[in-house]
């Protein structure tokens, strides 16, 4: 079908630069099918999840106008609930973000977690009291924003009805953690050691891409480069899991099992929405 667009919903091909390692479609593939939400900024900027809800609630908006069917492809769980579900988000508030994260190294999470649940209990019980990445979000944003945390939404864990179909792609285990290998090395044969030592004063959020954290780590000289490889197929795997784990609460994904091609599985599946 040539009357379609795809809507990249990765956190890491948004930057610019950041090509090899984050397996961004090549410019054969841009120019022979449309995207969108690839190459938004800078990696010294920071990008959050409400500027990226912006950027793809106007690029979804464009493509209907022009008549054409929006593909949401890529597995940035939050990015994709956010454009799916619209969610309400909270802005960013550095001041009260650094006091939160100074009151935790100071006393320490359990007395920050126990401050969130006499501020903000709703959010408090969603929130698991070890997560301290997610406390700390829930303090900075009940601080800054002067509101509760929870008042944004119900939060993650609630799957409303939608019109949007989703598809999952489910592989073997082994099989998985293999195809992350084999990609790992091709991408490391394409030149992803050079593209991240070009690239410089990364941004907190761009410095955490997979791969780009292990290798600037090499070129730092903390770690030699097989261990950087092997980091980075670790933390993949790892990723990958978390990753299934999150859309597997979803219980609106349709569930497709691949071995050994994905597009043979996928694409009546796909063509069947699209042409309904």
């Amino acid at each position: 079908m040539g009357d379609v667009d795809l809507v990249s919903v990765d956190s890491m091909q948004v930057y610019r630069r950041m090509d090899i390692g984050t397996a961004k479609p090549t410019l054969a593939d841009q120019r022979a099918v449309r995207h969108h939400c690839i190459d938004l900024v800078e990696p010294t900027e920071s990008f959050t999840v409400a500027e990226f809800q912006r950027a793809a609630q106007g690029a979804v908006a464009q493509i209907e106008r022009d008549g054409r069917h929006v593909v949401l492809v890529g597995g940035t769980g939050l990015y994709h609930r956010a454009i799916i579900d619209g969610f309400d988000l909270p802005g960013e508030f550095p001041t009260a973000r650094r006091a939160v994260e100074a009151e935790v190294a100071a006393d320490g999470l359990a007395a920050a977690y126990r401050r969130l649940q006499r501020v903000d209990p709703t959010a408090a019980a969603r929130i698991e009291p070890g997560n301290q990445r997610r406390v700390i979000r829930a303090l900075e944003v009940t601080e800054g924003a002067q509101r509760q945390f929870s008042s944004f939404g119900p939060g993650v864990d609630h799957y409303p009805a939608i019109d949007t179909v989703q598809i999952g792609l489910r592989w073997p285990r082994q099989v998985l953690a293999e195809r992350i290998a084999t990609r790992v090395h091709a991408m490391m044969d394409a030149g992803l050691l050079a593209e991240v030592e070009s690239l410089e004063g990364m941004s907190r959020t761009a410095a955490q891409a997979l791969g780009y954290k292990e290798l600037r780590a090499h070129l730092d000289g903390v770690i030699s480069l097989d261990e950087a490889v092997a980091a980075t197929i670790t933390r993949t795997r790892q990723f990958a899991v978390r990753q299934e784990r999150w859309f597997r609460r979803d219980p609106r994904v349709r569930w497709i099992d691949v071995e050994p091609d994905p597009v043979a599985a996928a694409l009546p599946a796909v063509l069947d929405v699209l042409r309904r």
